[in-house]
């Protein structure tokens, strides 16, 4: 069991969709767009519906975890794309019995659970195969592969989740002179369009993910018809189990509520009087600085190795945070919101550099194959558990 096997190829894009915590992360600015148009209906609805997908995603990590090791990687991850779609599409067509408000919202949330449950089995289920598929390649650079393609992909979604709120395509030809959807008068459509899309990236690796094979390190040490040894595999992983669960389960309740509310933090900031477009505008421009950190941060884990760069990472940012508000009161006013977003975003960046890319890489090294998507599942499901209280209780 202690003998890790290695894929023979490459590890691809299809190993994990590209923005499918984006699916996830979009829910930032429609809260903003729902807010606009409910008020207080919504805001008293706004922590279930944002923090509900979490909880999906817990049940899918140990779910699709399981499954990855007792039947088949491929097909998981191919069931999950299925529920992504899905329920990507059903939140946007989200509907209250009558007409009533209160329904919708019910509906949404629902709708937004079982997106969870498909967002979690990207992780065991398409993370482990990509470790798997980067161990293959050689010159020292297993750690650059898998964060390329999977949390920069993920960062990716976030940054796409940013800009189609502020950019959705013109609906009509009776709207050809507006540049944005996102006028008052248009926020109706604006929300139901922004969840719709988040169908789009699974769909278009829907075709990959029909055609993806199972590894040879899978085929060649996997337990699919064994039952777990469990106390075996406790008693060999269980402390490292607990250290990653604990340090993903730390960094995601503070990450994930950074991330969701980052938008609604922006519009506080300039007020109740400023345009929308202005404050998803400020919001991309936060957005983007995710992927820096990730893109540099990739490199750096292969020259640091994973667990220093996690650690240099963690503490470069917490002196940010401390730096950020010690100077809050300064940064505070609508007319310094570009240095707001300047300092947010250098925090950001740092998080991706060091634990938002090193921690999924070490929690995917440091089991064997056979219960690898199981282990990756109880560490990442322990990590979403932090960003559903982090995003319950952030307001």
């Amino acid at each position: 069991m202690a003998h890790l096997g290695f894929a023979p190829s490459p590890p691809s894009p299809r190993a994990h969709a590209p923005g499918s915590d984006g699916s996830g992360s979009i829910i930032g600015p429609v809260n903003t767009m729902l807010t606009r148009l409910y008020g207080a209906r919504y805001t008293a609805h706004a922590s279930l519906i944002s923090s509900i997908a979490f909880a999906g995603t817990v049940l899918g990590m140990l779910l699709f975890g399981w499954t990855s090791d007792h039947h088949s990687r491929p097909r998981s991850l191919l069931v999950s794309t299925l529920l992504l779609i899905l329920f990507a599409a059903l939140s946007a067509g989200s509907y209250g019995a009558g007409g009533a408000v209160d329904g919708l919202f019910a509906a949404l949330a629902a709708s937004r659970f079982l997106l969870g449950i498909g967002i979690g089995g990207e992780y065991p289920a398409g993370s482990v195969g990509c470790a798997e598929g980067a161990a293959e390649m050689g010159g020292g650079s297993r750690g650059r592969w898998f964060i390329l393609f999977t949390n920069v992909q993920i960062d990716l979604g976030f940054l796409a989740a940013a800009v189609v709120p502020l950019v959705v395509p013109r609906l009509t030809r009776r709207y050809a002179h507006r540049v944005l959807i996102t006028s008052s008068s248009r926020l109706h459509a604006a929300w139901r369009i922004c969840l719709g899309l988040g169908a789009l990236p699974p769909l278009s690796l829907l075709y990959l993910r029909l055609t993806t094979r199972e590894s040879s390190s899978f085929a060649a040490h996997s337990m699919a018809h064994t039952a777990t040894p469990w106390a075996l595999v406790i008693r060999f992983y269980g402390p490292r189990l607990a250290a990653v669960a604990a340090i993903w389960f730390i960094y995601d309740f503070s990450a994930y509520a950074f991330g969701i509310y980052s938008s609604a933090i922006v519009a506080a900031l300039l007020g109740p009087d400023t345009q929308l477009w202005k404050a998803l505008g400020w919001n991309v421009l936060l957005t983007l600085f995710y992927l820096p950190g990730a893109l540099v941060g990739s490199f750096v884990s292969d020259w640091l190795g994973p667990r220093r760069t996690l650690a240099l990472g963690a503490a470069a940012q917490a002196v940010v945070g401390f730096a950020m508000a010690a100077a809050y009161p300064s940064l505070a006013r609508p007319e310094a919101v570009g240095g707001f977003v300047a300092v947010y975003g250098v925090f950001l960046a740092l998080g991706e550099l060091g634990p938002g890319n090193n921690i999924g890489l070490v929690a995917s090294t440091t089991s064997a194959t056979a219960v690898r998507g199981q282990y990756y599942g109880v560490a990442a499901a322990a990590g979403k558990i932090g960003a559903f209280v982090g995003g319950y209780v952030f307001p």
